[in-house]
């Protein structure tokens, strides 16, 4: 179809763009941009006072399809996803069954274009089962469609075990994103472990256990030369571990989430269960190093970790219930209000992690507005105002710790080849 995106700001870091002008579509795909582009057949978009970007990816998610649909389906989870902006996510294997063969990939991958409207790119599981143990065939997953691997949720133990996976997923040309957690130090814990933890008399989970499994990547990365991406990356001293890192040349990046952003240990008690995630909520200490390291360009991604439940799951004791929040719905928003709305990221940051970065991290055909591009776009509004309210989302989940907040700034249309797969 054909299509013209009246008069608004396009911020496109992949081209350093940052104008008002028009964008035209055709076929899908990109095909001007230019200060003003005459009428032609098709539809328009007046955009006026809004943001155009190239649309966002969220390399981090649980669908929970197959095995947990009560909890998610890929249809509701990509909805839910349309509609806080995100014109594609990368959902992770801890599935039931795991994610860990070809077959299981081509389900999701089926059963995505058959119900999704953006697409949903897999990411394979590195060990059987995910239990750490025995490595996946990984050139067949890559054949098979994944676009990178992960035990996510389940950090790999064996060093030899991750040595292997590197070196296999370095031939594939995949990336290893990597759940960076020692289980012995985390022992068993549920929150972060510290003054608060022994106030409320819940185990803790070793900060140090995080820091230390990032180094044990960095180490294994640069032996084998593979690409090891830190997932929610959640305290000062793993983050430093990074920065050394990448100064010695070692292939690694790393996301954060919204939540290891805005919220610490310290809200455990109000918030319940709904502040029980993995990595746990950290120190103000740490948070606010994160903030400054995105800011700074030292954090290349903010992905949700969107972790959907059941209301019965989360309703549990704190140390039964399960980890996670839901975040598909809020993470923009979130963002665009308490960094870039305060003046702490620019707009064209903001795209940079949310849209060119994940996707050139999992090489994929998102994060610009080139020309001949597939037309994937995310439109913003910096002065949408509205309210948190779970009863409202698309998505299955209502396990949210921001329930009731209220926001400025937020996505209004999410297209996806130029098709608008949802508009407030």
């Amino acid at each position: 179809m054909n299509l013209i995106i009246r008069q608004g700001r396009i911020v496109d870091p992949s081209q350093m763009l940052d104008q008002i002008a028009d964008l035209a579509v055709e076929g899908g795909c990109v095909a001007e941009i230019a200060a003003h582009i005459r009428a032609r057949e098709g539809k328009e978009i007046h955009a006026a006072g809004l943001i155009v970007a190239p649309g966002f990816v969220d390399m981090h998610v649980h669908l929970r399809e197959p095995g947990r649909e009560d909890a998610e389906t890929i249809e509701s989870g990509t909805r839910a996803a349309a509609r806080g902006g995100f014109t594609a996510v990368a959902c992770m294997p801890n599935t039931q069954p795991v994610n860990d063969s070809a077959r299981v990939t081509a389900f999701i991958l089926e059963r995505a274009r058959a119900v999704s409207r953006i697409p949903v790119y897999p990411i394979g599981a590195i060990t059987l089962g995910s239990q750490g143990q025995t490595q996946v065939d990984v050139n067949e997953m890559a054949r098979a469609g994944v676009v990178a691997i992960s035990d996510d949720g389940r950090g790999v133990q064996n060093n030899q075990v991750m040595r292997r996976a590197m070196e296999a997923a370095r031939l594939c040309d995949l990336p290893i994103i990597d759940h960076c957690e020692d289980r012995d130090l985390a022992a068993g814990g549920c929150m972060n472990e510290g003054p608060c933890a022994a106030r409320l008399g819940r185990p803790g989970i070793n900060p140090d256990a995080e820091e230390i499994q990032v180094v044990r990547d960095a180490v294994l990365a640069r032996r084998t030369g593979a690409h090891v991406h830190i997932a929610h990356l959640s305290t000062q001293h793993a983050l430093a571990a990074v920065k050394r890192a990448r100064q010695e040349g070692v292939a690694i990046t790393c996301e954060v989430t919204p939540h290891h952003l805005l919220l610490t240990e310290d809200l455990v008690p109000s918030l319940g269960t709904n502040a029980k995630m993995n990595p746990p909520l950290r120190t103000r200490q740490d948070a606010d190093a994160l903030g400054k390291a995105l800011a700074s360009g030292d954090i290349d991604v903010i992905a949700t970790d969107h972790a959907p439940h059941t209301e019965g799951d989360k309703r549990l004791e704190f140390d039964r219930a399960p980890f996670g929040i839901v975040g598909l719905e809020t993470a923009v928003s979130l963002i665009w209000d308490r960094f870039v709305r305060t003046g702490m990221l620019s707009p064209a940051r903001l795209v940079e992690v949310f849209s060119v970065n994940p996707s050139r991290i999992l090489k994929l055909k998102h994060g610009t507005l080139a020309r001949g591009e597939p037309a994937h776009i995310t439109i913003l509004d910096p002065e949408l105002r509205w309210e948190v309210r779970s009863s409202e989302f698309l998505s299955r989940g209502r396990n949210t710790p921001y329930e009731g907040w209220q926001l400025q700034g937020g996505p209004v249309a999410t297209l996806v080849r130029g098709e608008v797969v949802w508009q407030r």
